[in-house]
């Protein structure tokens, strides 16, 4: 096991090193940062115009009229569903930072270009006729999750852009006695310019396929792709064992594996949530809410149990302190005290239950979804610190609820015989030096 240990930290390290490192995944795994606490805000505001009570709809209509979602559904529409925007923006800026170009600037030109390329009419169907196109207006579609990837990708092409004129030095210098503010408005004027051209250029150029828009071709050869497969019980649990796999040598796994699979996770959720506004059937089991709140019960490598077990259970002096450490950040779903105090990081005999355990509960939730037992995800973002059982009952109501407390138990019996191997040893080792802390005082 050692010998298996060393190879993979030799062949492993430096490719999650490399992944850390990496300019454009950072950048990504900051622009959703950016937008997070907004898309937490907006999806609570659909869920009250939402909630799933009987009689809730008739009960508000009676207190504030027949108008009364309203008051919700606008900063929905202000928040979560124009995403794409604060995406554009967090990802550009980071990227710019790390390139040590001017982040604002930077993230207001790759803003408008994401504008350019995007659509700015949509069909309308009047209650009676035909659909008629109407102009002048930034449609909801494609700055939304439809429009994610989009976002990414002009982002990322638009910083590299900017930094690609700034190097070549095609800027407006300023005298010394121009204000800071002003001489970094004329020196982003030419960047700015060549990105827009750019961008309007490939505009155009789509106008003459049969895409029409960098948007469709994007969706269709791209973003659905992705997100079909991102849908899958398979690349779950790939996803969730890389994420294992990375802690194990002490790096962040959902920082590595979210910076990749967040993107595609969160447009799933926008499916769902799109169609629990509508009232229609949900599409995915597998979404962001599936992955951070069904197999991150306590943190990665769902660890609450884990925790209960170590606090009530074990024998050594260490693990019960740990225990006791550990239980109050593991409801708010951090387990880094467990995770180097055990530790997992680099122990071959706490790595296995580490890694297993949210893959076993990811084909649990799945099956246990696809038969019925629990509603799909609504599609609501729930901060991931939100403690097991109340997620779960936001998210899917009771059998939500339930679901949490049954996986609580399946992951118990999975850590257990882990656990207490390695509190015997510990044991072991307390009973040696407290024996001979009684041979050297006599």
């Amino acid at each position: 096991m050692n010998k298996f240990t060393e190879m993979l930290e030799e062949k492993l390290m430096p490719i999650a090193s490399r992944v850390a490192s990496n300019k454009y995944l950072i950048a990504i795994r900051d622009g959703f940062a950016l937008a997070l606490p907004l898309l937490i805000i907006g999806a609570i505001h659909l869920l009250l115009a939402n909630l799933p009570i009987t009689g809730y709809p008739a009960f508000m209509a009676g207190i504030f009229g027949p108008n009364w979602a309203t008051f919700f559904v606008i900063p929905f529409n202000a928040t979560m569903a124009i995403m794409a925007i604060f995406v554009v923006l967090g990802i550009a800026y980071s990227l710019a930072g790390q390139f040590e170009l001017d982040q604002i600037s930077t993230a207001v030109i790759a803003l408008v270009s994401f504008l350019i390329i995007t659509p700015l009419n949509m069909m309308v169907t009047p209650a009676a006729g035909d659909p008629i196109a109407v102009g002048d207006v930034i449609p909801f579609t494609w700055i939304g999750s439809r429009g994610l990837f989009v976002g990414i990708l002009t982002a990322i092409f638009a910083t590299l852009i900017v930094r690609f004129v700034v190097r070549k030095n095609w800027v407006i210098s300023m005298p010394d006695g121009v204000p800071p503010t002003v001489a970094k408005g004329f020196s982003a004027l030419i960047p700015a310019v060549i990105v827009f051209t750019l961008f309007n250029l490939l505009r155009l150029l789509m106008t003459f396929t049969s895409f029409g828009t960098v948007h469709d071709m994007i969706f269709n050869v791209l973003q659905t792709p992705l997100t079909a497969l991102g849908a899958t019980l398979p690349a779950t649990l790939v996803a969730n064992f890389f994420i294992g796999l990375f802690w194990v040598f002490g790096i962040h796994g959902a920082n590595i594996v979210g910076a990749v699979m967040g993107p595609i996770w969160l447009s799933l959720s926008a499916d769902n949530l799109n169609a629990f506004q509508a009232g229609q059937p949900l599409p995915n089991i597998i979404t962001q809410q599936f992955q951070e709140l069904y197999l991150q019960l306590g943190g990665s490598g769902s660890t609450l149990s884990l925790a209960l077990i170590m606090l009530f259970l074990t024998k050594s002096q260490l693990l019960k302190k740990l225990g006791k450490l550990a239980i109050l950040p593991g409801l708010f779903n951090i387990n880094e005290p467990i995770t180097f105090g055990v530790p997992i990081v680099l122990n071959p005999l706490m790595m296995i239950p580490f890694i297993l355990t949210p893959m076993i509960l990811a084909v649990f939730v799945y099956y246990w979804t696809a038969l019925g037992f629990v509603p799909r995800p609504s599609g609501v973002i729930i901060p991931w610190t939100t403690p097991p059982i109340i997620g779960g009952l936001l998210m899917a109501g009771i059998p939500g609820a339930i679901t949490q407390l049954i996986e609580l138990v399946i992951s118990f019996f999975i850590y257990y015989p882990f656990i207490m191997a390695v509190d015997k040893q510990y044991l072991n080792q307390e009973l040696e030096a407290q024996h001979h802390e009684e041979t050297a005082s006599v």
